[in-house]
């Protein structure tokens, strides 16, 4: 298992500034990682110091509360694509599935499909499972299979219950093969890393990634 290529390098703080950033993207340069996921203004910076490398440019959208008006999502992700950003990490309305709103969030998500698909980025779709039921899970699943997303990412990692090998394996039985799976928050050790990807994960967002893949060579597992 190559997990470098499963992992998103992460830095979302608020305190982030600009030498964060930029080694960040050293490391993702180093490490050969999936994707950079940076803030939203940081996004040309990563962008530069990235290049022509693998790693892809993440940033997120509606972070991290997800009760940012549609058309706010709107504008922050075309800001983002015209800043280069390559993939999408968007956190969907959580007020709006416990007031059990199904039309806002279908009417939210066919928003921004159309930016997305129209311009050929990534989409995940963070749910914030650690704080939802199981059958607002399986719910937000067949929502959003509906619409294609690329991703389902269980988590911002502020949430106070991050990712779970319970809500990916909850995820995978009731998504269609051809959309992916996101774990993410409070991932920090290698083994945790591997159980998620074992019960259906096929991207890791981390802000431990180094220790993550330094963890996985003296596993032996790279």
């Amino acid at each position: 298992m190559n997990i470098n290529r499963y992992i998103d390098h992460t830095i979302l703080k608020p305190t982030t500034v600009l030498e964060d950033i930029k080694q960040l993207c050293m490391q993702c340069v180093e490490y050969d990682f999936a994707a950079a996921c940076v803030p939203p203004p940081y996004v040309k910076l990563a962008k530069q110091f990235l290049g022509a490398t693998n790693t892809k440019v993440a940033t997120v959208i509606g972070f991290p509360f997800g009760y940012s008006a549609i058309e706010a999502k709107v504008a922050e992700t075309v800001l983002a694509i015209v800043d280069g950003a390559d993939e999408l990490d968007v956190v969907i309305n959580i007020s709006a599935i416990k007031n059990n709103d199904w039309e806002y969030l279908e009417k939210e998500i066919a928003h921004l499909m159309y930016i997305v698909r129209e311009k050929q980025k990534v989409i995940k779709i963070i749910i914030e499972s650690g704080i939802l039921l199981e059958e607002e899970i399986v719910k937000c699943c067949q929502l959003y299979s509906k619409y294609g997303v690329d991703f389902m990412k269980t988590s911002t990692g502020y949430a106070e219950k991050g990712a779970t090998v319970e809500a990916v394996k909850l995820m995978r039985a009731n998504l269609p093969e051809n959309i992916q799976i996101k774990a993410s928050g409070g991932i920090r050790t290698f083994a945790f890393a591997a159980e998620l990807i074992a019960a259906g994960a096929t991207r890791i967002g981390a802000s431990a990634s180094v220790n993550i893949v330094e963890e996985s060579r003296k596993a032996g597992a790279q």
